[in-house]
């Protein structure tokens, strides 16, 4: 049995005051302690031994342990993690650690970890804001232009030295490659300059598929860009891809490679070049290429431009009737039951939707996207109290 929670060290003395004083047998005196005989006996010995020093709580941490890193090993790790100009992780360690010591029981993963924790080699990993998922899955693909797909190919130098990033945009229910621009970076403004071009050219889609990168999307709410905003005034849906999975744009990524081996290795000389290389191979894909997953015809003979022209000024977002509308003020939030919701800088002047759908439970729509909700009851600040919206 153990000692009584109530300052031990002083129950200790006590006990082996009244032993010493001879005033009860043992059994009885550890009665009156609550402890057993076998701890009696083993406190006594330990007082004979080092007197009060004895009594004091002693570690239980085994004299020994055979599963214990050897000192060599130990110092391996270590001398492995700082030795590279760029430190290497648990992983990458353990193969090392299997090259050097053949045939000995190497440290888990976990096990090594610990040990450069312990050395001060790691840093704990900041917790990163990523863009809010895209619900799945994709709605099926018939006609052309119900979905437009857009990426940016893998920037790469061209001969002057300057970088080029290509912008492509190809109709997935044909294949067909809508434009292939280069450009100096992936900003927005030089984006929605060239898709102002493609819509006037051959019309509107109804959903743009592209991957969670700039300018297609950002860490606001929804995961909207000031690109995609404009996409959903224009009446378009955006989608993306799920980050690590390509293969969801994979008509796309299959198209890039064809682009890369024709037309940038080696790249051009200047821009004038390589858009001239870029003009020349989407004339190529699009009219002459036969392409397998359309019964070896080209692009062209399945593509026609969508019905929907582009607007010059963008139509206002309508509503269910059900909704509930507020405008989003320049700081970026709602007004709503003498309090304020965030929504996000990037709507500022927008109309934005809210359903109710359940008991002070909201939801918060920009048009056919849902950027998350909240609920009443979770009432934050004071007089003027805040809702955060969840995902």
């Amino acid at each position: 049995m153990p000692w009584r929670e109530i300052r031990p060290m002083d129950e200790k003395v006590l006990f082996i005051a009244d032993h010493l004083r001879g005033l009860y047998s043992h059994s009885e005196l550890c009665e009156r302690y609550g402890i057993s005989r076998k701890t009696g006996y083993k406190w006594l010995e330990r007082y004979q031994e080092q007197s009060l020093a004895g009594l004091e709580e002693q570690s239980r941490r085994p004299h020994q342990s055979p599963s214990a890193t050897p000192y060599t090993m130990r110092q391996a790790i270590i001398e492995l993690r700082q030795k590279s100009r760029e430190p290497l992780g648990p992983k990458k360690i353990l193969a090392l650690l299997a090259q050097r010591y053949p045939g000995e029981h190497l440290p888990s993963k976990s096990t090594l970890y610990n040990i450069l924790t312990v050395e001060g080699l790691t840093q704990p990993r900041k917790k990163r804001q990523r863009v809010s998922p895209y619900p799945q899955p994709f709605s099926p693909v018939h006609e052309a232009n119900e979905l437009w797909s857009a990426d940016y190919k893998g920037q790469f130098r061209l001969g002057n030295g300057q970088w080029c990033y290509p912008l492509t945009v190809m109709d997935h229910h044909s294949r067909y490659l809508l434009g292939c621009r280069g450009g100096t970076g992936t900003d927005t403004e030089h984006a929605q300059r060239y898709f102002i071009r493609l819509f006037r050219d051959y019309g509107l889609p109804e959903r743009i598929r592209t991957d969670n990168g700039v300018p297609f999307a950002s860490k606001a709410a929804g995961g909207l860009s000031r690109l995609s905003v404009w996409w959903i005034r224009l009446g378009i849906l955006p989608e993306r891809i799920t980050p690590g999975k390509p293969q969801q744009n994979g008509r796309h990524e299959r198209m890039h490679r064809t682009l890369k081996q024709a037309t940038a290795c080696p790249a051009a000389a200047s821009f004038t070049g390589q858009q001239r290389r870029f003009d020349t191979f989407q004339h190529h894909y699009n009219q002459e290429r036969p392409h397998e997953g359309l019964g070896q015809t080209p692009p062209a003979s399945h593509y026609h431009p969508s019905p929907r022209p582009y607007p010059e000024k963008l139509p206002p977002l309508t509503y269910p009737a059900y909704y509930d509308t507020k405008q989003v003020h320049a700081t970026g939030v709602i007004y709503l039951h003498s309090g304020q919701v965030y929504v996000s800088h990037l709507l500022s002047g927008e109309q934005v939707g809210l359903q109710e759908v359940a008991d002070g439970i909201w939801d918060i729509y920009f048009g056919p996207v849902r950027l998350g909700g909240f609920d009443l009851r979770d009432k934050k600040g004071g007089k003027t109290p805040y809702w955060t919206i969840k995902v």
